[in-house]
């Protein structure tokens, strides 16, 4: 794949994700009534006006990358039907509307991964790979057998395996296996002192996926997106432990990222199989950035939405509003500081590129 395609494919997919979150701005402010005066597609100045649709202008602008809602009265609570006219709750829901999309989009990429690769069904234990010389190799044991029972105890998982095994070190043990369909039983003597890098029988194990459809991967989607943040708000903690270095740890621009993204589709490319479908680690890589777009976005900073959100909290708990004036300043400080913060990432992406290790 040349540089061109390569970019052009990285900012189609990361402009895609931009929408969402814009679309879910959008679609929730309409449904709670509240005007938007304009749908851009990238970003000003504007090229073109495509419609107008219930008041909104659906406009081409120059920046070909991702898209914005301007909504009637932003910053301005005396215009009828404008956001800030609305009542809390109605803002709270347009504004937690835009991360959820994108949190929502990242499950279900991760969950067209998982329903393409297939589910590990953790009930069964199938051997993959047998060491030389080791006991499992010396008594007949197979790759794709499956470890049925150890001792006359039923197998449920891997961790039984490990267990059972390490509780009858250098005792005479019955090892059954599934091969071909039919239980087969062997004997086996688990080495006390096995070598270096090999386990007390010599095998490596997996559980063995199985194809699922998209709904039924749904849920460990989920399950991988609440991972995907759990590992994020860890960071901090991690970085004052000394677990990551500062530098793994650093803020990335769409430069930084893209070329993350490169390098990880030059790989793939250089150990893809003949059966191989490269656009499942696109759909895994955007998934992470979906997710992590998304919980950015709720972090409590002007300018963004969990700023915006930290602003309603007075109204909820304490029947209070911040007067519009105040809230406005606030955000446009946190906006300049925001674009000074991503102009030093930007240059610092360009002058210490990300390398992969």
């Amino acid at each position: 794949m040349n540089n061109i395609s390569l970019i052009l494919e990285f900012v189609i997919s990361l402009s895609l994700l931009l929408f969402v979150h814009e679309l879910g701005h959008f679609a929730i402010g309409r449904l709670m009534g509240i005007k938007a005066d304009e749908f851009g597609f990238g970003y000003p100045p504007q090229i073109l006006k495509l419609f107008t649709w219930k008041g909104t202008d659906f406009t081409i602008n120059l920046i070909p990358f991702g898209a914005f809602v301007r909504f009637s009265g932003e910053e301005d609570p005396t215009i009828e039907g404008g956001f800030y006219a609305a009542n809390k709750w109605k803002r709270l829901a347009v504004l937690f509307a835009g991360p959820v999309m994108n949190i929502i989009t990242g499950v279900l990429l991760f969950s067209l991964v998982v329903s393409n690769t297939g589910m590990p069904k953790i009930d069964t234990v199938e051997i993959v790979q047998i060491a030389p010389d080791s006991p499992a190799a010396q008594i007949g044991l197979l790759p794709a057998d499956v470890i049925t029972s150890i001792g006359g105890i039923e197998v449920t998982g891997i961790a039984d395996v490990g267990q059972l095994v390490q509780e009858r070190l250098g005792t005479l043990i019955e090892f059954a296996v599934l091969r071909d369909g039919k239980e087969l039983i062997f004997q086996v003597t688990p080495r006390v002192n096995p070598p270096q890098g090999e386990g007390s029988i010599g095998i490596v194990m997996q559980n063995p996926t199985q194809k699922v459809s998209i709904l039924r991967s749904i849920p460990v989607g989920a399950e991988i997106a609440v991972e995907q943040v759990r590992q994020l708000l860890s960071v901090p903690a991690m970085l004052i432990r000394g677990e990551v270095a500062s530098q793994d740890a650093r803020m990335l621009s769409p430069v930084g990222i893209y070329d993350i993204y490169s390098q990880v589709r030059q790989e793939e490319q250089a150990t893809a199989q003949p059966d191989y479908a490269p656009w499942l680690d696109t759909a895994w890589f955007f998934g992470v950035i979906s997710v992590s777009l998304g919980f950015s976005n709720l972090l409590p900073i002007p300018a963004l939405d969990g700023g915006r959100i930290l602003f309603i909290l007075p109204e909820i708990f304490l029947k209070k509003r911040v007067p519009a004036k105040y809230e406005n300043f606030v955000h446009f400080v946190g906006y300049i500081s925001l674009l000074a913060l991503m102009g030093y990432v930007f240059l610092q992406d360009i002058i210490n590129p990300i390398v992969l290790p």
